[in-house]
């Protein structure tokens, strides 16, 4: 079973199908398909098991948190208050945290409140119908914080008495007040009223936690065994501070404990390291940090004196400047030793810029995991210099930066949002530091890139790699944006191979008036002279094709050198953690160590109690900018319906297949040159190579639908593995019946589970079923549809893509299909792609039908009827193959 972060922000458990096959498991998977907070109180309510993943004990601890906040009130009373919702700080810090896991890009602070919201409001609701309250809310659903009684720990201060500054003293809470705030009464009184009432057992379960303090604390056990638990007493520094270590103790044992608040501050005198003081404006990915150590309270300075004093200072409580602080001379001084000795390695240059971006993200700089001497877990502190610290700062907020000035030869006006992203961009190209777009698809990676590109004042080419299947795609946005660039296309299907002998023989020569070179991954492995190169930027498009680090292609491509490096992605880059690292192999090497090494890191985080990711999050956050197209920030600026051509290629058994047809219809014309005969030959012909487009097991019939047969089959699964990633749905139409089911059946390997298919031969009565199911959250996460038997009628709302496997070539009838998911209730934006296969008939016709776009709808019935009004001559030369564009 896994736990899945949906685009909706709710958690769910996918993957248990059978539950008689793992039975302890069945009460956490039945909660939480009763709801996501069901689930979160199971994790948490119930034993662990030490087999549980990091994502099980992480939700776990998220609903402990929130149990321990419930279990402050009174648990007999008919109406509870809302728990508080968790402050800014704590929600930042819970983000860091989150392991690895599917969705775990929708995590934001936003997402993680409003689970923290929803979790409360399902609780208060399930309390208020159980008949014992909150008591039987716990017994029922959260055996392990069920409560027995209600007993406080009390500390304060009493600075009249130097000699005993503290006062501890027991109370229990009978009821609530008029004010609705519990009543504290002397635990002694507790005697005295359940005695009163013969209540023996009632006043066995107040006192059960106290019994269970007793156990695990000697001083609770002597303050019960000498009755003192009963009455106000006088501390000194040294009891007080017995206590306050084992606050955690106490509350695990049932005990609500109340404490002064400067201890939730934990005040302590701590070894400040700074790194990046002294950096100038040039700060570059080449610099060196300067490192310098100190010893603070609360950030200011201590003096000589003070610091003397600190050291001699044993464990326990002392006043520093009017206030109680924590203080342990031993573990200060094995910090200050510890990072006096980092600050002599670094030596009179500093730190690399790679070794300072570890220490500021907590983690050591050799990479080893946590450092003990860090502010979570000891007394020391590690932060950026003032300038350093600004600069990390535009990093992870790109809002902060200034705007790139206008750039020239865009023919496109900026989103907000992209604007924001070219600022970024340009900010860490100019710094030599590598970069991560991971925008969500369609939010325009593309023309950031663009827009990137022309404000470069460099004059040196920059080199985008991309898969074979968008080489089309990122031409036609070369023309419509910036037709002011430069660029060469290093292909087979663009240049001869003279051209590509003489490009690498002289490749400076050739590359002199360019501005950019656009070549697909396995080119890279195929010419030479691309990694002997000095490039401007270096764009990978769909990175994630590196992210298999054994791999040739990836080899190859990290051996590329240039100035900057930009890795773009719609898929999520932090939930796997080796492709995680195979991809900052490439942007910014040497950040996550080797491969050995961060496994080892990795391996120190999860072995961390409780395991935190944190460092590493933090670590590789400033070099990634991700925004969903759920985010605030975007939704209002997109436009409701976003449609994109997804060009695709042949494979050489399509390209066969195509030349005989072509052959063949030319020899027919011959023969039939008029009339309905010639029509109905054109028009079979047509639908001849639509089949052969779409699949050679559809155009022979031979069954076999394998991937590779199939240029269309290639790039739908590219597309799809983005949209299975981001847990979206897809609506896929066909004109043809006998393609639902190998799509569906191809779809099923992309998603890892099955979807939906109708066409004409479903009952009509199936339809409406087969509707409810998709729409519903959980429901399968794709559709495949028959244009006319999916083209009417339906309310598919649930998608946020739409997919034209083929063409029906009219476009009214595409956009009645598109309208299934773009319709009243549609509360996404819709991406609408639509395949065409470069080189064919299928390309011609799109651009023949963009070139009419603008005639009334009666006027354009279908491209079939222009082909058929056209002359032998004409038709042959719309429908002939350019095997240079349609390879694979």
């Amino acid at each position: 079973m896994e736990l899945t972060l949906n685009p909706a922000g709710h958690l769910v458990m996918i993957g248990l199908s059978d539950p008689a096959a793992a039975p302890r498991l069945a009460p956490i998977s039945q909660a939480f398909a009763e709801s996501s907070s069901a689930g979160i109180i199971a994790l948490a309510g119930g034993k662990s098991s030490p087999d549980w993943p990091l994502s099980w004990l992480y939700w776990r601890d998220f609903g402990a948190r929130y149990l321990s906040h419930l279990c402050q009130s009174r648990p007999d009373v008919d109406r509870l208050d809302p728990v508080p919702p968790l402050d800014a700080a704590t929600l930042a810090s819970l983000v860091l945290r989150l392991p690895p896991m599917p969705g775990a890009e929708y995590a934001g602070p936003d997402v993680l409140g409003e689970l923290w919201r929803t979790l409360d409001a399902w609780t208060l609701a399930e309390i208020a119908r159980e008949p014992e309250g909150l008591a039987g809310f716990l017994y029922r659903r959260a055996p392990l914080w069920r409560q027995v009684g209600r007993v406080c720990f009390h500390l304060a201060e009493n600075r009249q008495d130097p000699d005993y500054p503290f006062a501890f003293m027991a109370t229990y809470i009978p009821r609530l007040g008029k004010n609705a705030r519990a009543q504290h009464l002397p635990l002694s009184q507790a005697l005295r009223e359940y005695a009163g009432a013969d209540n023996r057992a009632a006043l066995l379960r107040l006192l059960e936690p106290v019994s269970a303090a007793s156990s695990c604390c000697p001083w609770v056990g002597e303050l019960v065994e000498n009755n003192d638990i009963y009455h106000p007493l006088a501390w000194s520094p040294e009891e007080a501070y017995l206590f306050l270590k084992d606050v955690p103790l106490l509350e695990e044992s049932g005990l609500v404990v109340r404490l002064p608040d400067w201890w939730k501050k934990r005040p302590r005198p701590k070894v400040q390291v700074a790194i990046g003081s002294q950096v100038g404006d040039k700060i570059s990915a080449q610099a060196l940090l300067d490192f310098r150590v100190g010893l603070t309270l609360e950030g200011e300075p201590l003096s000589p004196e003070e610091i003397a004093a600190l050291m001699a200072a044993g464990e326990g409580l002392t006043l520093v400047r009017g206030q109680w602080v924590e203080v342990d001379g031993e573990k200060l001084r094995q910090a200050l030793d510890h990072w006096r000795k980092v600050e002599k390695e670094a030596g009179a240059d500093g730190l690399s810029f790679i070794e300072g971006m570890r220490l500021l993200a907590g983690t050591q700089q050799n990479l080893a995991g946590q450092d003990p001497m860090l502010e979570e877990t000891g007394w020391a502190y590690v932060e950026a210099g003032e300038r350093l610290r600004e600069l990390l700062a535009d990093l992870r907020d790109p809002s902060r930066l200034a705007a790139v000035a206008a750039v020239p030869g865009l023919r496109a006006t900026l989103r907000p949002y992209q604007q924001v992203g070219v600022n970024w961009l340009w900010f860490l190209s100019e710094l030599g530091l590598g970069a991560c777009l991971a925008d969500d698809m369609g939010l325009g990676k593309t023309v950031q890139v663009l827009a990137l590109l022309l404000a470069q004042g460099e004059r040196r080419p920059s080199l985008l790699v991309l898969p074979a299947s968008l080489l089309a795609n990122w031409k036609s946005e070369l023309q419509r944006f910036a037709p002011s660039l430069t660029a060469l296309c290093l292909h087979p299907s663009e240049m001869n191979r003279d051209t590509l002998a003489a490009l690498a023989a002289d490749p400076e020569k050739a590359l002199a008036s360019v501005d950019v070179v656009l070549t697909t991954y396995g080119m890279v492995q195929r010419q030479e002279w691309l990694k002997k190169t000095d490039w401007n930027l270096i764009v990978l498009d769909e990175a994630q094709a590196i992210k298999n680090p054994a791999t040739r292609q990836s080899r190859e491509v990290k051996g590329l050198s240039g100035r900057a490096r930009i890795a773009l992605t719609g898929t999520p880059v932090e939930n796997r953690l080796s492709d995680l690292w195979s991809l900052f192999d490439f942007i910014s090497p040497g950040l996550l160590g080797s491969a050995s090494r961060f496994k080892q890191f990795v391996h120190a985080l999860e072995g961390h109690e409780p395991p935190s990711y944190a460092p590493l999050r933090t670590l590789v956050q400033p070099y990634i900018l991700r925004r969903l197209k759920t985010d605030r920030s975007v939704i209002a600026d997109l436009p409701d319906k976003v449609e994109m051509p997804a060009w695709c290629g042949l494979s050489k058994v399509q390209a066969r297949l195509y030349g005989e047809a072509v052959k063949s219809l030319a020899h027919a014309l011959k023969e039939q040159r008029e009339g309905m005969k010639r029509r109905g030959l054109i028009l079979s012909t047509l639908m001849r190579f639509k089949q052969i487009c779409n699949h050679p097991g559809q155009a022979l019939g031979d069954g076999d639908f394998a991937e590779e047969r199939s240029g269309k089959f290639v790039r739908l699964r590219e597309l799809v593995e983005e949209i299975a990633s981001r847990q979206e749905k897809v609506l896929v139409f066909t004109q043809f019946r006998e393609m639902t089911e190998p799509l569906a059946a191809f779809l099923t390997q992309i998603f890892g589970r099955p979807g939906l298919v109708l066409h004409g031969g479903t009952p009509v009565a199936e339809r409406k079923k087969l509707v409810d199911r998709f729409q519903q959250e959980e429901g399968p996460p794709f559709f495949v549809l028959s244009l006319k038997a999916g083209g009417t009628g339906l309310n598919l709302t649930a998608a946020a893509h739409v997919i034209h496997f083929d063409r029906w070539w009219n476009p009214a009838v595409e956009n009645q299909a598109t309208d299934r998911a773009f319709r009243i209730g549609q509360k996404k934006n819709v991406m609408v792609h639509k395949f065409v296969c470069k080189g064919t008939v299928e390309e011609k016709i799109d651009a023949l039908i963009a070139a009419k776009a603008d005639l009334a709808s009666d006027l354009l019935e279908g491209a079939e009827r222009l082909l058929t009004e056209m002359d032998d001559e004409a038709l042959l030369r719309l429908v002939s193959l350019d095997l240079d564009q349609a390879a694979l």
